[in-house]
């Protein structure tokens, strides 16, 4: 139990908030998503919010948190789905979102605190030498950098980029370590992938060196499909043309796109599946060679649209990635999603046979990324939920067909698959948290000494013992 009256005096100094309504408000993120998890983290709440401007700030609070022996939990913008910032042992959350300053731009990258908005930093870049960042979720108006970093995968920009487990795509990571004298570390290569995907829980990321890509005027395309499936063979058919220059490439299965995309509903036939484009504008007449050969219906196109047309539209890409799911639950708060890796070889076949087992139970959404290499399907497919065992059902018959699923109702590291816990893992943990005092509760291997780290599972993150 925190001394809170002492934890505050210790503290004094620092910008706090112990108002409950808004302690209980930055213990969240979007959790909500799984009725699993909404069930399991509820009443989930820190004792105090301490935001710092700076990074020797943050090393101070994690000095006086470490002598008290005071969980602290890091925080960017909350906008994560699977618990990753809420402090399940109570104690602080670190809100970083005041520390949010570029602090350069160079040809090919930019350096920015953690706690810069992803949002803000396109325009920072686009407007110093026409860059932008090479991955985005569909939630970086308002997400951090290192948040993203600390918490997410990939998303905007996967199709031609990868994921954030690729090599390149992040370059260096700053982080303070939680001791009786924290340090500040400069990681860089596999090292990286000791903070990565690892929810804060192996050090507090304070600043992040991200490469940039040339910033375009992005198309944006709605184009109509008669079934998911003809749909799904449109997108990897324009994937795979390696002339075309795409930012998003997505597919979402009818009724959806009719029933959830609102403001979309005047463009779209109720059993029309969609394919969701935005590509650079040199590729558009090409683009739409291809969809004419395809006989493909466009629905949409945002370069000839006139403004009463684009009128309340929101871009494609906020009908994509976790905003597909976001929007569902906006209408029908009775549903919730999966994640799920389609493998090559046979990634749309696997794709369109799960479409065809499961049908409207589990209605398609597939985003279309570079994964070692090739052009691979993962899956946000939408789930009509009935209860927690036919959920557990549906992931088995995901797995046993051969479909990874790196399961969002899972708030530990290793349940969710998404990152691979090992002894080098371990080890770092051991260096720099020696107390398991950063996000405890988030990753088994700590709190389980007898946890199997060869457990055969598929993992996005791989673990770094070679």
């Amino acid at each position: 139990m925190t001394d809170l009256a002492r934890l505050r005096k210790a503290l004094n100094g620092f910008r706090l908030e112990d108002n409950p309504a808004i302690v209980q408000q930055k213990s969240r993120d979007f959790y909500w998503y799984s009725p699993i998890l909404k069930a399991q983290l509820d009443h989930v709440t820190a004792d105090l919010v301490v935001t710092p401007t700076n990074e020797e700030e943050v090393r101070q609070i994690l000095k006086i948190c470490y002598a008290m022996e005071v969980p602290v939990t890091p925080r960017g913008a909350g906008t994560g789905n699977y618990g990753q910032a809420m402090p399940l042992a109570g104690g602080v959350v670190l809100d970083l979102s005041a520390m949010s300053e570029v602090r350069e731009i160079a040809p090919g990258r930019v350096v920015a605190d953690g706690g810069a908005v992803l949002a803000d930093i396109d325009d920072q870049t686009r407007a110093h030498s026409g860059q932008e960042l090479r991955l985005l979720p569909s939630t970086f108006r308002t997400a951090t950098l290192g948040g993203f970093v600390a918490g997410g995968s990939g998303g905007i920009g996967s199709v031609t980029w990868g994921g954030l487990r690729d090599l390149g795509n992040i370059l260096r990571l700053r982080i303070v370590t939680m001791e009786a004298e924290p340090r500040v570390l400069d990681l860089s290569g596999w090292d990286l992938h000791k903070v990565m995907h690892a929810y804060g829980t192996n050090g507090i990321i304070t600043e992040v060196e991200a490469p940039l890509t040339t910033a375009y005027d992005w198309v944006d395309f709605i184009v109509g499909f008669d079934s998911h499936a003809d749909a799904i063979d449109f997108a990897y058919t324009a994937g795979n043309q390696d002339g075309l220059l795409f930012k998003e490439l997505a597919t979402v299965a009818a009724p959806m796109p009719h029933d959830y995309f609102l403001r979309h509903r005047k463009l779209v036939r109720r059993e029309q599946s969609l394919a969701l484009v935005v590509l650079a504008p040199q590729s558009v007449d090409p683009f739409v060679a291809l969809a004419a050969r395809e006989k493909a219906d466009l629905l949409y196109r945002s370069d000839t649209a006139s403004d009463d047309q684009k009128k309340g539209l929101p871009p494609v890409y906020e009908l994509t990635w976790n905003h597909t799911t976001l929007r569902g639950l906006r209408v029908d708060p009775g549903i919730t999603y999966l994640q799920v890796l389609y493998p090559n070889p046979g990634t749309i076949e696997k794709a369109k046979q799960m479409d065809a087992l499961f049908g409207d139970e589990v209605p398609g959404h597939l985003e279309f990324i570079r994964f070692d290499g090739e052009l691979t399907c993962v899956g946000l497919p939408v789930v009509r939920y009935a209860s927690d065992i036919r959920l557990e059902e549906i992931v088995h018959t995901f797995e046993v067909h051969g479909c990874h699923v790196f399961n969002p109702h899972r708030y530990t590291l290793e349940e969710g698959g998404m990152k691979k816990t090992d002894e080098v893992q371990l080890a770092f943990k051991r260096e720099a948290d020696p107390r398991g005092l950063l996000n405890p509760g988030k990753m088994i291997a700590w709190d389980d000494p007898d946890f199997d780290l060869e457990d055969g599972g598929v993992y996005l993150f791989p673990g770094l013992q070679r």
